[in-house]
This record gives structure tokens, C-alpha cells and sequence, in this order.
């Protein structure tokens, strides 16, 4: 049973559904916050260091939040009382990609004092809505719908080997592979590296890269079965990568919908097809191009359950 709705009041707007964006690393859940950013209402904020604090430590160390479920929502829900704060200051906090979700960009290197005068990116004198899409935020949503019991989800589910493809161009994320990092030798079973079984951890410390991210794809997929199975329908949509990129305005459509608030047709269509074609666009099966023969075999080695029902074709040497 979810706890009792608590009331949080920001700059004297009620909290009340707010929204939060889920899935794997690279998974798309990116493009989602940004339309939900840019629509009218709304105060989304992604990667806040009083959220990633609390939502790492979750994340990394899930017996914390199952042992003192209360408390855990109870500080959840205070690090949202700060990070969801509408200033000049307590924007200038915001990493790069949460001001990239709205269109701001500053030069890098820029100082606090510069981010400060470029001030927030909405009036809180607008804002109805309050959301998140923190990196790594799917490991915390048991959490969240214990401190929001009136949460929103919406979840993003993405071709693992694509998802890999990008994982391995992406420092950040590969650096929680790095042995002073992975902590399997005091977490096991462990949901955020996707080691689940002894098998796994075994075979850990000598696996390819390839092998790791896709565990960690499979990790996060399967946190989000269980998570469609024990939530109800009004409180998570689930949203796939691939139809985002090729059916933006169907998928707006039922993201307004969901949310029953408007979300830009023509801003979802524009993030997926930049007006500038030079601009980088959103692609389906990059891992045929980025992945060599041998990591294909072994991603879809690790993850072929998944891959297959998801509904997604392996490939001739899987």
C-alpha cells in the first residue's frame, strides 16, 4: 500500500502529479523530458545534484531504501522540495543537460555568477506541473511513488543494441565499470550493474564492455516489466524509442493524453527532426554500424530473452 499523499507546496503551487521520466541509460527518455520541459505548465529538471545524491545511493545500495521505506520517501521527497526551487541561484546548480532540455546553453566553462544571470528557464509564477528525468531515476521509482503517490511515470524502452552502441561512446556511463566503482562485492544481487545471478558476477570482472552495458540494458528492462505489473495504468506509460522517431506526433498525442496536458505535436517532431539538417538526428539500428560482428553476438547473448520479447529481430549471428 502506498503511504499517505503528502502535501508539497513550491513557490505556493501544490505538487500534485508530478511527472517523472524513466528508462535505461540512452534509452530516448532524454527526448521525452524535453517536450514535457518546453510545454506550457511545466518545471521539469533533470540530473539536480540534491536528486542524484539520493537517487545514486538508491540506486547503488537498494537495501537502503527497502529498509526504511518511510524515511526513504521522506528524503526523496525533501530533495524535490529543493531541486524543484525557481531561481536564479538554484538554477545556476543546474548541470548543462538539464538547461539543454530547455534550449539554454551556456559557453563551456561558464561560472556560476554567468549561469545566474542567465537566470531560470520558467516563470514560477506559470508552473502547475513538476517533474524529473534524472539520470538513473528508473531504480528510484518504487521510491517516488511512495513519496508521490500520485506520480505520473512515463517509461522509455529502447533497442538494447542501440542502446549499447551510444553506452560505449559514452564516458559517464562507462565509468561505472571501473572496479573501484562496480560494487558487486557488497551488493548481490545487483539491479543497477544488472548482475543477477552468480553467473554473472563471476564472469564480471573479465567480460567485455559490451557484455556490461548490455547487462545493464537487460537489468534495467526487466525492472521495468516488474514495474508495468505492479503499477496501474493511469500512473505509467510505457513509450518505445523506435515509434518516437518514426510516429512523433502520434506518440505526442498520446503523451498529452496520459498526462491530460498539452505536449506539442510539432515540438516532439521537432526533436526528432531538427529543422537543421546538419544537426545530429535521433536513429534506430545504429548498432549496425557501431557494433562490431562480435559485440552483436555477445549483447544479444546476455539479452536475447529480452530483445525477442520486446519484439525486436535478431540478427543472422545471434
Amino acid at each position: 500500500m502506498r503511504s499517505t499523499p503528502h502535501i508539497l507546496v513550491i513557490h505556493g503551487t501544490k505538487v500534485r502529479r508530478p511527472v517523472f521520466v524513466l528508462g535505461a541509460p540512452h534509452s530516448g527518455a532524454d527526448l521525452i523530458a524535453r517536450a514535457v520541459k518546453r510545454s506550457a505548465g511545466f518545471h521539469l529538471t533533470s540530473g539536480r545534484p540534491s536528486v542524484l545524491r539520493v537517487t545514486y545511493a538508491f540506486a547503488r545500495r537498494p537495501q537502503i531504501a527497502a529498509d526504511r521505506v518511510v524515511g526513504a520517501a521522506r528524503v526523496l521527497r525533501d530533495a524535490y522540495a529543493e531541486s524543484w526551487q525557481i531561481s536564479a541561484r538554484s538554477c545556476a546548480e543546474c548541470p548543462p543537460e538539464c538547461r539543454e532540455l530547455a534550449g539554454l546553453r551556456l559557453r563551456a566553462g561558464a561560472s556560476r555568477a554567468e549561469a545566474e544571470r542567465t537566470g531560470p528557464c520558467v516563470e514560477s509564477q506559470r508552473v502547475e506541473r513538476f517533474g524529473d528525468a534524472s539520470p538513473d531515476l528508473l531504480y528510484s521509482a518504487d521510491v517516488l511513488l511512495d513519496a508521490f503517490p500520485d506520480a505520473q511515470l512515463v517509461q522509455v524502452i529502447r533497442d538494447g543494441r542501440d542502446v549499447v552502441a551510444d553506452m560505449l561512446g559514452d564516458e559517464r556511463c562507462m565509468a561505472w565499470f571501473r572496479p573501484g566503482l562496480a560494487n558487486l562485492d557488497t551488493v548481490f544481487p545487483n539491479p543497477f550493474l544488472g548482475v543477477e545471478d552468480v553467473e554473472d558476477r563471476d564472469r564480471w570482472p573479465s567480460a567485455a564492455p559490451a557484455v556490461k552495458c548490455a547487462l545493464r540494458w537487460r537489468g534495467a528492462v526487466r525492472l521495468s516489466a516488474r514495474l508495468r505489473a505492479q503499477t496501474p495504468e493511469d500512473q505509467l506509460l510505457t513509450l518505445r524509442y523506435e515509434d518516437l522517431v518514426r510516429r512523433p506526433t502520434e506518440i505526442a498525442r498520446t503523451l498529452s493524453g496520459y498526462l491530460e496536458a498539452e505536449i506539442s505535436t510539432g515540438t516532439v517532431a521537432g526533436l526528432v527532426r531538427p529543422r537543421d539538417r546538419r544537426a545530429a538526428e535521433p536513429e534506430t539500428g545504429i548498432w549496425r554500424d557501431r557494433l562490431s560482428p562480435r559485440q552483436v553476438v555477445q549483447v544479444e547473448r546476455v539479452a536475447e530473452t529480452e530483445l525477442t520479447r520486446l519484439g525486436y529481430t535478431l540478427s543472422d549471428g545471434g
